[in-house]
């Protein structure tokens, strides 16, 4: 009998088989036998994303509940959707998985352990599982056979298209984020970047309580003095490129929390921008493009 890891307790039953935190070199290769994409000529795995080739603001929800409305600042950015739109898709996406591979990925998101979250992400794609299992921070052998219930479960259900008429999204596409049952949706979009910032979303959620302030921002440290510089910019404003300095200890390139004991990383990759990508003024991140690493988009 196969191991399923809990899967059954969030409605998801009868997976055709689970893959469970598979090395980057199987991952690329089950994704090119998926036909999820093509090796480039350094061996790196390329995708395409099709109609989604960035975020979707416009399709981001957050579930309102009285537990957590006071704490959310509602806009047309923060759009709420009722319990009930949530848990019909709760229930609709499990289902969708059945008699299907699953690509899971437990991993852990904040370098500090004293405000970890452990993540438990779903994955119908494996090369959306490479993306996040370069991302997040990878558990080592010991603390995967320990690794216990997840703090947060993320659902990629990319092939999944949303009815809007019927569950309240406002397109084929959905990302909806319940804070209560610290479950996130993710439906429609191929782009991985959305697993990505709904980590994000969830750190920036919870750790201000515990006394952290989340930061979109790269870092590095003098690693003499251990004086941090910190670099704040919103995507493709250079916050990667100009934290990969040679003569600083990289912390991180896009998430950090500032807590008393320092600055730290969410992650435990990078997530560099390629367009008119240098060899010459980046090239820790151009030669980063190879065997074991994820390419989305480029041509």
């Amino acid at each position: 009998m196969q191991q399923t890891y809990g899967l059954e307790r969030i409605g998801l039953m009868n997976p055709k088989v689970v893959y469970r935190n598979m090395s980057p070199a199987w991952l690329t290769e089950q994704a090119l036998l998926n036909g999820e994409g093509v090796l480039s000529d350094t061996g790196a795995l390329v995708v395409r994303t099709g109609k989604y080739t960035g975020r979707a603001p416009d399709d981001k929800f957050i579930v309102d509940t009285p537990s957590i409305h006071d704490y959310i600042a509602w806009n047309n950015i923060n759009r709420p959707i009722s319990k009930e739109k949530f848990n019909a898709l709760k229930s609709k996406i499990p289902a969708y998985f059945q008699n299907r591979p699953i690509y899971l990925f437990d991993g852990f998101a904040g370098a500090d352990e004293l405000c970890r979250k452990k993540f438990r992400v779903v994955n119908e794609l494996a090369s959306e599982c490479l993306f996040i299992r370069n991302l997040l921070i990878r558990p080592t052998a010991e603390e995967l056979a320990q690794y216990g219930e997840p703090d947060f479960t993320i659902l990629v259900a990319p092939g999944f298209q949303c009815n809007p008429q019927i569950d309240g999204t406002h397109s084929q596409a959905a990302i909806l984020v319940d804070y209560e049952s610290r479950t996130v949706l993710i439906a429609g979009t191929r782009y991985a970047g959305e697993i990505k910032k709904s980590v994000f979303s969830v750190m920036n959620y919870f750790l201000p309580n515990e006394g952290v302030l989340p930061m979109h921002c790269s870092a590095n440290m003098d690693p003499v003095t251990k004086e941090t510089a910190i670099f704040f910019g919103l995507s493709g404003t250079g916050k990667t490129t100009l934290s990969a300095d040679p003569n600083r200890k990289l912390i991180g390139d896009d998430e950090h929390g500032w807590s008393p004991r320092g600055i730290f990383n969410f992650e435990g990759g990078c997530y560099a921008k390629c367009i008119n990508l240098n060899p010459e003024k980046e090239p820790y991140i151009y030669n980063a493009i190879k065997a074991g690493t994820l390419v989305e988009n480029v041509v």
